[in-house]
Protein backbone atom coordinates (compact mmCIF):
# COMPACT_ATOMS: atom_id res chain seq x y z
CA UNK A 1 0.00 0.00 0.00
CA UNK A 2 1.34 3.23 -0.58
CA UNK A 3 1.53 6.15 1.79
CA UNK A 4 0.70 9.54 1.21
CA UNK A 5 2.45 12.25 2.46
CA UNK A 6 1.33 15.21 4.08
CA UNK A 7 2.68 18.56 3.96
CA UNK A 8 1.21 20.82 6.88
CA UNK A 9 -0.59 23.71 5.22
CA UNK A 10 0.81 26.83 6.99
CA UNK A 11 -2.04 29.37 8.18
CA UNK A 12 -2.24 32.30 6.68
CA UNK A 13 -0.79 35.51 9.12
CA UNK A 14 -3.44 37.51 10.10
CA UNK A 15 -4.02 40.83 7.82
CA UNK A 16 -2.21 38.88 4.72
CA UNK A 17 -5.21 38.26 2.52
CA UNK A 18 -6.49 42.23 2.73
CA UNK A 19 -2.40 43.48 2.05
CA UNK A 20 -2.65 40.75 -0.78
CA UNK A 21 -5.99 41.89 -2.37
CA UNK A 22 -4.88 45.55 -1.95
CA UNK A 23 -1.60 44.68 -3.84
CA UNK A 24 -3.65 43.07 -6.70
CA UNK A 25 -5.89 46.30 -6.75
CA UNK A 26 -2.61 48.57 -6.85
CA UNK A 27 -1.07 46.18 -9.83
CA UNK A 28 -4.15 46.53 -11.64
CA UNK A 29 -4.95 50.91 -11.22
CA UNK A 30 -1.12 50.74 -11.90
CA UNK A 31 -1.79 49.36 -15.19
CA UNK A 32 -4.84 51.00 -16.10
CA UNK A 33 -3.29 54.21 -15.49
CA UNK A 34 -0.06 53.58 -17.90
CA UNK A 35 -2.39 52.26 -20.80
CA UNK A 36 -4.70 55.58 -20.56
CA UNK A 37 -1.49 57.59 -20.59
CA UNK A 38 0.35 55.87 -23.46
CA UNK A 39 -3.27 55.76 -25.13
CA UNK A 40 -3.46 58.14 -28.20
CA UNK A 41 -5.63 60.97 -27.07
CA UNK A 42 -9.04 61.47 -29.24
CA UNK A 43 -10.78 64.49 -30.45
CA UNK A 44 -13.15 66.75 -28.21
CA UNK A 45 -15.81 68.77 -29.13
CA UNK A 46 -17.25 70.26 -25.98
CA UNK A 47 -20.20 72.97 -26.73
CA UNK A 48 -20.45 75.90 -25.18
CA UNK A 49 -23.75 77.79 -27.01
CA UNK A 50 -26.03 75.26 -28.85
CA UNK A 51 -26.29 75.87 -32.17
CA UNK A 52 -29.87 74.91 -34.27
CA UNK A 53 -30.17 73.18 -37.46
CA UNK A 54 -28.06 70.39 -39.10
CA UNK A 55 -24.09 69.87 -38.92
CA UNK A 56 -21.89 70.79 -42.20
CA UNK A 57 -20.53 67.88 -44.17
CA UNK A 58 -16.97 66.46 -45.24
CA UNK A 59 -16.52 68.32 -48.01
CA UNK A 60 -18.80 71.95 -46.77
CA UNK A 61 -17.07 75.42 -46.69
CA UNK A 62 -17.64 76.55 -43.11
CA UNK A 63 -18.00 80.40 -41.87
CA UNK A 64 -16.53 80.44 -38.70
CA UNK A 65 -15.01 83.14 -36.54
CA UNK A 66 -11.78 80.79 -34.53
CA UNK A 67 -9.16 81.21 -32.10
CA UNK A 68 -6.90 78.49 -32.07
CA UNK A 69 -4.29 77.59 -29.42
CA UNK A 70 -1.10 75.70 -28.54
CA UNK A 71 -1.52 73.53 -24.98
CA UNK A 72 0.70 76.39 -23.09
CA UNK A 73 -2.28 78.82 -24.15
CA UNK A 74 -0.41 81.24 -26.53
CA UNK A 75 -2.46 81.75 -29.62
CA UNK A 76 -1.17 80.88 -33.33
CA UNK A 77 -4.17 81.75 -35.51
CA UNK A 78 -7.49 84.15 -35.14
CA UNK A 79 -9.75 84.48 -37.77
CA UNK A 80 -9.80 88.39 -38.95
CA UNK A 81 -12.84 89.64 -40.27
CA UNK A 82 -13.42 89.81 -43.68
CA UNK A 83 -14.70 92.46 -46.15
CA UNK A 84 -17.71 90.11 -45.92
CA UNK A 85 -20.60 89.59 -45.67
CA UNK A 86 -21.94 90.43 -49.00
CA UNK A 87 -25.83 90.68 -48.68
CA UNK A 88 -27.52 87.62 -49.97
CA UNK A 89 -24.23 86.00 -50.90
CA UNK A 90 -22.30 85.54 -48.17
CA UNK A 91 -22.28 84.97 -44.18
CA UNK A 92 -19.97 86.54 -41.91
CA UNK A 93 -17.07 84.75 -41.15
CA UNK A 94 -14.18 83.17 -42.24
CA UNK A 95 -14.62 80.74 -45.05
CA UNK A 96 -13.19 77.55 -44.33
CA UNK A 97 -13.45 74.72 -46.62
CA UNK A 98 -13.31 71.17 -44.48
CA UNK A 99 -11.91 69.30 -47.54
CA UNK A 100 -8.86 71.40 -46.71
CA UNK A 101 -8.43 71.62 -43.54
CA UNK A 102 -6.26 68.92 -41.03
CA UNK A 103 -8.20 66.04 -40.12
CA UNK A 104 -9.55 67.04 -36.24
CA UNK A 105 -11.02 70.53 -37.53
CA UNK A 106 -12.92 69.10 -40.31
CA UNK A 107 -14.07 65.97 -37.95
CA UNK A 108 -14.71 68.58 -35.30
CA UNK A 109 -16.48 71.23 -37.09
CA UNK A 110 -18.88 67.90 -38.44
CA UNK A 111 -20.45 68.04 -35.10
CA UNK A 112 -21.17 71.81 -34.91
CA UNK A 113 -24.54 73.60 -35.63
CA UNK A 114 -25.04 76.88 -36.98
CA UNK A 115 -25.06 79.56 -34.26
CA UNK A 116 -22.71 77.24 -31.92
CA UNK A 117 -19.84 77.97 -30.11
CA UNK A 118 -17.63 75.30 -28.98
CA UNK A 119 -14.05 74.15 -27.87
CA UNK A 120 -12.46 71.60 -30.41
CA UNK A 121 -9.20 70.12 -28.64
CA UNK A 122 -7.37 67.87 -31.42
CA UNK A 123 -4.19 65.41 -30.43
CA UNK A 124 -1.06 66.09 -32.95
CA UNK A 125 -2.00 63.06 -34.49
CA UNK A 126 -5.02 64.46 -36.27
CA UNK A 127 -3.57 67.95 -36.57
CA UNK A 128 -0.22 68.56 -38.12
CA UNK A 129 1.24 65.53 -36.32
CA UNK A 130 5.46 65.62 -36.49
CA UNK A 131 5.39 68.64 -38.93
CA UNK A 132 6.32 72.12 -37.65
CA UNK A 133 4.07 75.13 -39.01
CA UNK A 134 6.10 77.99 -39.78
CA UNK A 135 4.97 82.11 -39.99
CA UNK A 136 5.84 82.32 -44.16
CA UNK A 137 6.97 85.64 -43.28
CA UNK A 138 8.89 85.38 -40.59
CA UNK A 139 10.20 82.18 -40.59
CA UNK A 140 9.15 81.77 -37.05
CA UNK A 141 8.49 78.21 -35.85
CA UNK A 142 4.31 78.82 -34.84
CA UNK A 143 3.32 75.40 -34.18
CA UNK A 144 6.25 72.79 -33.05
CA UNK A 145 6.07 69.31 -34.41
CA UNK A 146 3.75 66.96 -31.87
CA UNK A 147 1.54 69.58 -30.73
CA UNK A 148 -2.31 69.39 -29.49
CA UNK A 149 -4.58 71.83 -30.76
CA UNK A 150 -6.91 73.67 -29.34
CA UNK A 151 -9.64 76.20 -31.11
CA UNK A 152 -12.14 78.16 -30.08
CA UNK A 153 -14.69 77.91 -32.60
CA UNK A 154 -18.25 79.97 -33.57
CA UNK A 155 -20.14 78.36 -36.37
CA UNK A 156 -21.86 81.36 -37.91
CA UNK A 157 -23.36 79.04 -41.04
CA UNK A 158 -22.04 76.17 -43.81
CA UNK A 159 -22.68 76.00 -47.46
CA UNK A 160 -21.78 72.89 -49.94
CA UNK A 161 -18.86 73.38 -52.06
CA UNK A 162 -20.33 73.85 -54.97
CA UNK A 163 -23.09 76.68 -53.85
CA UNK A 164 -19.64 78.44 -52.48
CA UNK A 165 -18.53 77.86 -55.83
CA UNK A 166 -21.14 79.54 -57.39
CA UNK A 167 -21.42 82.91 -55.22
CA UNK A 168 -17.92 83.27 -56.03
CA UNK A 169 -18.62 83.56 -59.79
CA UNK A 170 -22.25 85.38 -58.86
CA UNK A 171 -19.36 87.96 -56.84
CA UNK A 172 -17.23 87.77 -60.48
CA UNK A 173 -19.79 88.66 -62.23
CA UNK A 174 -20.96 91.66 -60.13
CA UNK A 175 -17.37 92.82 -60.33
CA UNK A 176 -17.22 92.70 -63.76
CA UNK A 177 -20.45 94.70 -64.60
CA UNK A 178 -19.28 97.40 -62.34
CA UNK A 179 -16.02 97.83 -64.09
CA UNK A 180 -17.82 98.06 -67.28
CA UNK A 181 -20.84 100.54 -66.24
CA UNK A 182 -17.75 102.98 -65.04
CA UNK A 183 -17.52 106.03 -67.38
CA UNK A 184 -14.30 105.96 -69.66
CA UNK A 185 -14.35 102.45 -69.50
CA UNK A 186 -14.47 100.67 -72.84
CA UNK A 187 -17.49 99.52 -73.80
CA UNK A 188 -19.17 101.51 -71.44
CA UNK A 189 -20.60 104.25 -73.66
CA UNK A 190 -19.17 107.25 -72.05
CA UNK A 191 -17.82 109.69 -74.47
CA UNK A 192 -14.53 108.37 -75.88
CA UNK A 193 -10.98 109.82 -74.72
CA UNK A 194 -9.40 112.83 -76.48
CA UNK A 195 -6.63 111.45 -78.94
CA UNK A 196 -3.41 113.26 -78.72
CA UNK A 197 -2.03 115.66 -81.97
Amino acid sequence: MTEVTSVPIQPIAKGSLVKLWLGVLVAVLIGAGIAWYSAPKGLSVSTITEGTGGTPAADDVVFVRYKGMLADGSTFDESQDLPLPIPGIFPEGNPLPLNQMVPGFSEGAQQMQKGGKYVLEIPAEKGYGAEEKANPQTGEVVIPANSDLTFEVEMIDFMSEEDFQNKIAQIQQMMAAQQGAQPGAPGAGGAPAPQGQ
